[in-house]
């Protein structure tokens, strides 16, 4: 198939005032959906806008509190989402909509009044496909606050741009994102058969298709992470095996950066099977003294995790700090064991169960 060069080609230009349909998939989002809906609703753009919110079969009365905001306020549409998959319900979300640019939002995110307006200038001004900004995440809890420490910082996710870039350009991928409607009908939408990572995926078929993915630094979005560490650990499991199985798919289309967790969970085994041999004296002398190189890279990265756990938290005390040593190689060995396992056997049927019986605590 012939792949056009990323970057080559400008997405249509949208008359002024031609309406934004925000689409939002929800599954038990009890303590963050209607602070969200409000920071939606509440922007600052020309023309008539809608929010389309996908439904999932939820358990803490979040479909009871989204019809309820849909009964005051009709911009609000509702549909059902009942496989409760993110990206099936992204589709039924923009299938539903009316107007030619879709802006994805997360119950779990919060936008600036300005966030959609300033995006559409950069999408006109530089004529992308799909514009995305920073990811700012916050917490409330030390476990939260880690969580979102590691968020923001490049040793935590890998350095991506919207996890904290400053220089606006071309990007690999757009976090939510800013999207012309005509692209996403071109390329196909969201590819349903990928449960995580589908956002990634979606932008690679629209920079193969020769449009332009915007990173946008003046655009950020505050993003609530999981509450606690079952919950994260799921989450990153899920995600790791997810990506995984699009390195299976689509190979070096992935960046390296991908690559650090699994290199850091293929270690630890490795170190682990070399004490072990150690310790039973299969290996000694001059062998024991070679194969016990293995352990360098994970004391580096325990002295990494340790000098940035110490930095953390600013004046908030130890409890911050621990929980920061903690929350890191949760997330990367979580990940990094999700990705091998994903590489080796695919994501199949992996599904993120962080949100499943979810009963957040509803935000001040």
């Amino acid at each position: 198939m012939h792949v056009v060069d990323p970057g080559r080609k400008d997405a249509p230009v949208i008359p002024a005032g031609s309406g934004v349909t925000f689409v939002m998939p929800v599954l038990n989002e009890i303590g963050y959906l209607e602070r969200a809906v409000r920071t939606v609703l509440a922007q600052d753009v020309a023309g008539p806008v809608e929010l389309v919110i996908a439904l999932a079969p939820s358990t803490d009365g979040t479909t009871e509190l989204a019809r309820s905001l849909a009964a005051a306020d009709g911009r609000i549409v509702l549909i059902d989402n009942p496989v409760a998959d993110i990206p099936v319900g992204l589709n039924l979300a923009i299938r539903a909509g009316r107007y030619p640019t879709i802006v994805r939002v997360d119950a779990h995110s919060e936008l600036e009044p300005d966030y959609a307006r300033r995006a559409l200038e950069t999408l006109e001004s530089v004529r992308a496909a799909n514009v995305g900004g920073v990811m700012r995440a916050d917490g409330r809890s030390p476990f939260q606050r880690a969580v979102a420490r590691a968020y923001n910082s490049p040793i935590g996710l890998g350095g991506g741009a919207y996890h904290g870039g400053t220089q606006a350009g071309e990007a690999e991928s757009a976090y939510l994102g800013v999207m012309r409607r005509a692209v996403l009908d071109e390329v196909g939408l969201f590819d349903e058969s990928i449960r995580r990572g589908e956002d990634w995926e979606l932008n690679l078929r629209i920079r193969r298709a020769g449009y332009r993915v915007w990173f946008d630094p003046s655009l950020s979005v505050t993003y609530w992470p999981r509450e606690s560490w079952p919950r994260l650990v799921r989450q990153f499991y899920a995600t790791g095996r997810w990506r995984g199985e699009l390195v299976r798919r689509f190979g070096r289309g992935n960046s390296l950066r991908f690559f650090a967790p699994p290199l850091l969970v293929l270690n630890v085994v490795l170190a682990l099977v070399v004490g072990l041999l150690q310790l039973t004296g299969v290996i000694s002398g001059i062998w024991s003294a070679v194969a016990s190189v293995v352990y360098v890279p994970i004391a580096l990265y325990a002295l990494l995790i340790v000098a940035v756990a110490l930095g953390a938290g600013g004046g908030r005390g130890w409890r911050d700090k621990l929980w920061t040593a903690a929350v890191l190689p949760s997330m990367h060995l979580s990940w990094g064991a999700g990705f091998v396992i994903g590489v080796v056997r695919g994501a199949h049927d992996t599904v993120d169960t962080s949100r499943l019986g979810s009963r957040n605590t509803p935000l001040p």
